[in-house]
């Protein structure tokens, strides 16, 4: 991966944005795409639209959505420790003893989720259900009055770990889902900057797709695109637990990730399928039986209906402080939809026969 792109994606990892807190990654996505797109709009929800062509008559859409699952104060004690609730979906069993930055007004403050040790737990209370609401945050504050001098109720709270590399080209960071989606979606429109392209492509960074698609309903509702694409993590199933039987056989390096199925439009999924082949990109296929919990299920509803394709990157550990993807996957995702954008024009027709 280039250097700069590979600064690109550390620099939205270390971006808070639980949903609803977007503003700080959609900064670094303006900053890093006004070299490339001819024009970016924010709209009144957060959503920041890179586009290429905006005159065009043929708009495609590319959905990568910013948010991450995070907390967010909703109660500090006198004693000075902060009560929490989750924004999106978060086991709280991957809570307990994490490392966490609350984003108070003056800048981040560090804290840690803390619990009852094991030693002092009650015979009946050991091995019971995790229950979040129960667990609290120390920011080290002598009370109530000094925790308030730093935070207050309803600042973001997210994951403290940070970005990292592990063996081959794999690398273990907060946030991946789905920062790596958006990291791509740009991508695709850097890789297609000084190429001629029949559209106009608006590479879209949506917001609060964590607690309800809801960035990508009201973007593509204003874009009113003709073919829509999200990209999104998938579950891995190659490491030890995963169930090959419920989420299909994927694995991290083996290529972007591919989605048949209801939500999914047939001509663009056979078009990227062909694409891949095409360019010799290696990929994989998983089935969607039903609308996806991704942007692809808004995008498709919108107005009269959008062709709409689903690529995700396989991810280890999602929703958690240490989700895994390959660099290799990225690359080989952002070159498979820019080629698959290149071949889009007026003469295709997107109705299923």
């Amino acid at each position: 991966m280039r250097k700069e792109s590979l600064q690109f994606l550390k620099d939205l990892i270390a971006a808070p944005s639980p949903s609803g807190f977007e503003q700080p990654v959609q900064r670094v996505v303006r900053a890093r795409m006004a070299e490339y797109a001819d024009e970016i709009v924010t709209d009144v929800h957060g959503n920041v639209m890179c586009i290429k062509s905006p005159d065009h008559p043929l708009r495609v859409m590319l959905a990568g959505h910013c948010d991450q699952v995070g907390f967010i104060v909703r109660h500090i004690n006198d004693d000075g420790f902060i009560y929490f609730a989750a924004i999106g979906g978060v086991d709280p069993t991957v809570a307990v003893g994490t490392r966490v930055l609350i984003h108070g007004k003056d800048g981040p403050v560090p804290g840690v989720i803390g619990r009852t040790a094991i030693h002092l737990l009650k015979d009946e209370e050991r091995g019971k259900k995790i229950e979040l609401e129960k667990l609290f945050i120390d920011i080290g504050a002598e009370d109530k009055d000094a925790a308030e001098k730093l935070i207050s109720v309803a600042d973001p709270i997210t994951f403290g770990a940070e970005f990292q590399h592990l063996d081959r080209d794999l690398c273990a960071a907060p946030g991946f889902d789905d920062k790596m989606g958006l990291f791509v979606c740009m991508e695709v429109l850097h890789l297609l900057a000084d190429r001629e392209i029949d559209c106009g492509l608006y590479a879209v960074s949506t917001v609060q797709e964590e607690v309800g698609l809801r960035g990508a309903h009201t973007s593509a509702f204003g874009i009113d695109p003709a073919v829509g694409i999200a990209v999104d993590v998938t579950h891995a199933t190659d490491y030890p637990g995963s169930e090959k039987t419920r989420a299909g056989d994927v694995r991290i390096g083996a290529g972007p990730v591919i989605a048949r199925g209801p939500n999914i439009n047939p001509v663009v999924g056979e078009l990227l399928q062909q694409t891949a082949e095409e360019s010799s990109i290696d990929y994989q296929l998983v089935a969607a039986p039903r609308g996806t919990g991704t942007d692809a299920n808004v995008i498709q509803l919108t107005r009269a209906g959008v062709a709409t394709g689903l690529v995700s990157v396989a991810n280890r550990y999602m929703h958690t402080p240490v989700e895994i993807i390959s660099l290799s996957d990225l690359e080989s995702t952002a070159r498979l939809v820019a080629e698959t954008v290149a071949k889009i024009n007026e003469d295709l027709d997107f109705t299923p026969m």
